[in-house]
């Protein structure tokens, strides 16, 4: 983005980098969000925005969660709706956990710290949120870990 100077640390009870997401996050178990931790915001974080990703999809990157204008000195737990919440590509608004056709697929959960809120629209998709957090990014950070459905 852009004034990315500073790295912030994302981390979770559940699974550790580069890890294995447990199927209790995923589309073979309950299917509910990851616990996930933030810290060492940069002082004037006024708001978190959330990216999660798989970019091994077979149609290109694969967006299973897409938030913001999250509260920056909590946890979001495991199991909810923090901010505001938009489209992710399985059509639906929150989180849709990983859910791989075929092989191991990378997951990538990318935390924003920004300098304000941001004036979007629930359900905007995450092309829409890149745009608005352009100018306001003051660090970034991500947790990458792995699912590959059972056999």
């Amino acid at each position: 983005m852009s004034r990315d100077n500073t790295d912030l640390r994302v981390r979770s009870v559940a699974f550790s980098h580069g890890g294995h997401i447990p199927p209790k996050y995923t589309c073979e178990g309950e299917n509910v969000n990851p616990p996930l931790e933030v810290s060492d915001l940069p002082e004037n974080t006024k708001s978190l925005a959330l990216i999660v990703e798989d970019p091994d999809a077979p149609r290109g990157v694969y967006d299973h969660w897409v938030a913001w204008n999250i509260p920056p000195n909590e946890a979001i737990a495991e199991n909810s709706r923090p901010g505001i919440s938009g489209k992710n590509s399985f059509g639906n608004e929150g989180y849709g956990g990983p859910c791989p056709p075929s092989g191991s697929h990378r997951y990538f959960f990318k935390v924003y710290a920004l300098d304000s809120d941001l004036d979007i629209q629930a359900g905007s998709d995450k092309e829409v949120l890149e745009q608005a957090m352009k100018e306001h990014v003051l660090a970034s950070g991500e947790l990458m870990a792995h699912y590959q459905k059972r056999k």
